[in-house]
């Protein structure tokens, strides 16, 4: 069997941190314009609805 003593990800060969860094990134922004879009939208069905 294969020994898994060490850590992968600081021994992996071929990770590419910048671009995982990038999509992280990429991702957390889409959710907070998201988050943001659907606040603003319940907003104003709130207000122009009742």
């Amino acid at each position: 069997m294969s020994d898994h003593s060490e850590i992968v990800y600081s021994t992996a060969d071929g990770m590419d941190y910048p671009a995982h860094e990038n999509t992280y990134n990429a991702f957390i922004k889409f959710g907070t314009i998201g988050s943001v879009a659907v606040i603003i939208v319940v907003s104003l069905m709130a207000i122009f609805l009742t």
